[in-house]
């Protein structure tokens, strides 16, 4: 593959999209069998190592949440989500796409995280059957502290 092939791979990989970087300590929750494992292997190869799971107990740079229409109540697992990162830091809400098992209306979504103290930043599609929209802690609420 040329250089060009290399850069234009980049520019539309998901985890590229996503803005991690090297070094990064990403916190994943939410892991079952049906999560888009090519994201997760991509996402993994950008920071250059594994993900951390739901029993890391120290300060993450971002979250990948893999949530379903059926894991509970999304208000409960995005307020969990942000206990662990820095104010303004992405927590990224992965969700099935329309149509597939699990998938959760973007009203939900958008209702929930507005309860938890967040806002929608950006919507990707993260992979074949997956949506990510990337959530953080509102400016206004940053500049404060």
């Amino acid at each position: 593959m040329s250089a060009t092939a290399d850069h234009a791979e980049e520019q539309t990989s998901p985890a590229v999209r996503l803005g991690f970087q090297p070094e990064q300590v990403v916190q994943e929750i939410g892991y079952d069998d049906d999560v888009d494992q090519e994201l997760r292997e991509a996402i993994q190869k950008i920071i250059g190592s594994e993900l951390v799971d739901e029993e890391f107990d120290d300060v993450a740079d971002a979250v990948v949440l893999w949530f379903r229409e059926d894991d509970g109540d999304l208000t409960d697992a995005l307020v969990d989500a942000t206990t662990l990162i820095d104010e303004g830091s992405p927590v990224w809400l992965m969700t099935p796409k329309t149509g597939r098992d699990g998938y959760v209306e973007p009203s939900d979504i958008n209702e929930a995280a507005q309860t938890a103290g967040l806002s929608q930043t950006k919507s990707i599609a993260a992979g074949k059957d997956w949506s990510g929209s990337r959530l953080v802690t509102p400016k206004a609420a940053a500049k404060k502290r």
